[in-house]
């Protein structure tokens, strides 16, 4: 089948690599003539583990192809799946005039009947809103094809998104027109069972993500709570946790507590998912709490180096960690950059280093003269009093703690993912203050 993706972000991206290696033939549309430029030349602007090889074969085969122009593209092929972005507004409120946009360009150019795919994530009525003006456009130029709309979410993870993809928990798909949803189920039935393809009206589809990172951001901001409380009552919050995830009712996933949620998906789907209940008229109180705590969170680590280091105006403060997850070079909502923020308005200075996200924190930075962004985790350590991490990057582990004492002017680690064993970390000379696991 021929398939169109509207968007070469993330989301998009991920979709056009996965469903050209699936067998299809995909072109994706992105108005941005630099990423263009990238992809064509089979680099991929941001870091996901394994796309870089999944889109230099795409490319190779002939599969999969790259274009700026929306209109053109729309007379590619009668399937369209739109993974434009969707950004939050000022009021929380999602912004959807990408996806306007592009139901403009399919209206414009498709050449016969369409199926339109909302795989951005937008609220309940969106898919509605984009249908209808794919079809105004379709009566403006007087055809008489058929346009359908199907809402099929996506639940990729950063860092594991290509996987996610062919080894989905589950796939939804919501519609109200049964050919064009069981067509949009099809693409995904050669690796997916039947039995993880979710069937259901639009309404219900577009609710499920929200619904789930809402769930997620909650366990996070929940396990937070718990971690402060943990400090505050000289408990320690990682027997809590194994305590937690030990009952098969809760699970053991999303329990670790840390700086907070981050990234492109939970914060702006806890807040349009608020928006949408004020339009509604259902107050979202626990959705609101969930959001609360996590705005407090990532300043705790500050607060804590102010703690132990009295005034923080000129000192060094190393940051390991940038992205706001590990796997990623995402650092959109990330909770270093509210940490780094916080050390600036202080008066320290920062030394930073993230394995993946350098070159986006050079640029995001560049008239920062008050941070550094270094070339590894040894180097931002050079010439700091303290150490504060904000990322779980697995390869910070390995860094003994008597190379970190040694190189810090104060025998100081602020760890906001709890990275390390405190009791080694105290053995070693030390003073530890991981999150909910006391001061070691």
């Amino acid at each position: 089948m021929k398939i169109t993706v509207y968007g070469a972000g993330y989301v998009g991206l991920v979709a056009a690599a996965c469903f050209a290696e699936a067998g299809h033939d995909v072109l994706a549309v992105d108005p941005d003539p630099k990423r263009l430029a990238s992809l064509n030349a089979g680099r991929v602007p941001f870091v996901e583990t394994g796309l870089d090889a999944l889109v230099a074969k795409g490319i190779a085969s002939g599969r999969l192809a790259f274009s700026g122009d929306p209109e053109t593209a729309a007379a590619f092929s009668s399937m369209h799946f739109l993974a434009v972005g969707t950004p939050s507004a000022a009021d929380g409120s999602t912004d959807e005039s990408q996806l306007i946009t592009a139901a403009h360009a399919i209206g414009r150019g498709a050449v016969g009947d369409v199926v339109i795919v909302v795989k951005s994530t937008a609220p309940v009525g969106a898919a509605e809103r984009v249908i209808d003006e794919v079809r105004h456009e379709l009566s403006q130029r007087g055809v008489a094809f058929q346009a359908e709309v199907v809402v099929n979410p996506e639940f990729l993870r950063a860092g594991s998104a290509v996987k996610d993809f062919f080894e989905p928990d589950r796939v939804v798909v919501g519609g109200e027109n049964s050919s064009a949803v069981a067509a949009v189920a099809s693409l995904y039935t050669p690796f997916v069972v039947a039995e993880k393809i979710l069937t259901m009206d639009a309404a219900s589809a577009s609710l499920v993500k929200y619904a789930a990172n809402a769930m997620l951001a909650t366990r996070v901001s929940f396990m937070n709570e718990l971690a402060n409380l943990s400090e505050a009552l000289g408990a320690d919050i990682e027997g809590v946790r194994r305590g937690l995830g030990a009952d098969p009712r809760i699970g053991n996933q999303y329990l670790n507590p840390g700086m907070g949620y981050g990234g492109s998906c939970l914060p702006k789907d806890v807040a349009s998912l608020i928006a949408v209940g004020e339009v509604a008229g259902v107050t979202m109180g626990v959705a609101r709490a969930v959001a609360e705590a996590n705005d407090v969170q990532p300043h705790r680590i500050a607060d804590k180096l102010e703690r132990h280091l009295g005034e923080l105006a000129g000192r060094v403060i190393a940051v390991w960690g940038i992205a706001f997850k590990a796997g990623t070079d995402d650092m959109r909502d990330a909770p270093s950059r509210i940490l780094i923020t916080d050390l600036l308005t202080a008066g320290a200075t920062v030394r930073a280093f993230d394995p993946a996200a350098g070159k986006g924190a050079k640029a995001f930075y560049e008239k920062e003269h008050d941070v550094t962004i270094v070339e590894s985790a040894a180097e931002a350590l050079q010439g700091a009093d303290a150490l504060a991490i904000a990322a779980d990057w697995p390869e910070f582990r390995q860094v003994s703690p008597e190379s970190i004492l040694a190189a810090l002017s104060e025998p100081l680690v602020v760890d906001g993912r709890n990275l390390f064993d405190p009791v080694r970390m105290r053995n070693s000379g030390i003073t530890y203050c991981g999150v909910g696991r006391g001061d070691a």
